[in-house]
């Protein structure tokens, strides 16, 4: 497939949302104007009350903030809280697994593979590869060692 027909593939796309988009928006106005009928309501302004009444008296305070439930009305029941996920075990750094962080370093394999492939975290793997020198300390780059000031001789 071309860089042009994906173009236009593309193109295609986008107008079929926009027309996906102006159908759902025609649905939702004919949806919204059923409601009052569909919950035996004849007046949209009753039907308007109802919801305000349910809701509470007069929908938002002067202050922005929900007004008081009506009398009556149940709460939600909260739902249960997810039991705690169990910690990792943790791993023993033996100097066997040093051995083979160096070997799958060596290797070419990244940090993180090293990590899944023995069970250790990222980071352990990086302080053992700095031990063997294999990486660099973080924000220590080599500097050329300042040129020795010449001797000034007093006479």
């Amino acid at each position: 497939m071309s860089f042009t027909d994906q173009i236009a593939k593309l193109e295609k796309a986008k107008a079929d949302i926009a027309v996906a988009e102006a159908k759902l928006a025609s649905d939702r106005v004919t949806a919204l104007a059923k409601l009052p009928s569909d919950y035996g309501f004849t007046d949209l302004n009753a039907f308007l009350k109802a919801v305000k009444d349910a809701y509470g008296k007069g929908g938002k305070s002067s202050k922005g903030k929900p007004g008081r439930k009506a009398k009556g009305a149940a709460k939600a029941a909260k739902a249960p809280k997810a039991p705690k996920a169990a910690k990792g075990k943790r791993a023993k750094i033996t100097d066997e697994i040093k051995a083979q962080v160096k070997a799958l370093a060596e290797s070419g394999k990244t940090g993180q593979e090293i990590a899944k492939a023995l069970g250790i975290s990222a980071p352990s793997v990086q302080n053992i590869k700095k031990a063997f020198g294999m990486v660099k300390a973080r924000g220590t780059a080599e500097v050329a060692p300042a040129a020795a000031a010449p001797a000034v001789e007093v006479v």
